[in-house]
Formats: C-alpha cells, structure tokens, sequence
C-alpha cells in the first residue's frame, strides 16, 4: 500500500483568515489509489480544512480568480494547474491578492 505523505500548505496574504488565521499547516493526506493532484487536494481541503465562507476561496472546483497559488515557489500555472500531480514533500502556497474595503 502507499505511504501517506505530509505537505505542507501555506496561506498568505488574508487567505489564512479562512484557516482560523493559521498560515502554515502541516498535513498527511489520506492514501488512494490515484496520486493526490491539485483537483482533489483542492476539494480535501475544502472539506477539512476551510472554517469559513469557502466561497472566498473556492469557486467551482479550483480557487477563486485573485488567489495565486504556488507550487514549491513555482506558478502552478506552469505545473499543469489542477491537474498537477502531488510529489512528496511538495509545498503548496496559496496567496489571496484581494483585499477587500
């Protein structure tokens, strides 16, 4: 069977206000058959993680326009996005760029 394997994910710019205000988490995502990709990770932590208004956060099943999200300091727009594949030891950062009135 497959190991589980701990991430990190890391919110920023506002974004952690939606975690209870913790910007970085440390967590072991549960063992399937199917690698971990951004699409699914997007809805675990939609369902564990997010305390509050996950429509900030989340809209439909990727994040909302106005958060950037990198992958070990990379865009993800150049990893292939939600359909990038979690490789241990990966760190996700997700930065809000809105700041609301």
């Amino acid at each position: 069977s497959k190991i589980s394997v701990v991430h990190c994910f890391y919110f920023r710019g506002g974004a952690e206000l939606l975690f209870d205000g913790v910007k970085k988490h440390q967590v072991t995502l549960p063992c399937q058959p199917e690698p971990w990709d951004i699409r699914n990770l997007l809805k675990w932590i939609k369902q564990n993680m997010l305390k509050e208004r996950p429509e900030l956060f989340m809209q439909g099943e990727s994040v909302r326009p106005g958060i950037l999200v990198l992958i070990n300091d990379a865009d993800w727009e150049l990893m292939g996005e939600l359909d990038y594949k979690l490789q241990d030891q990966d760190n996700v950062v997700f930065i809000s760029t809105l700041h609301g009135g």
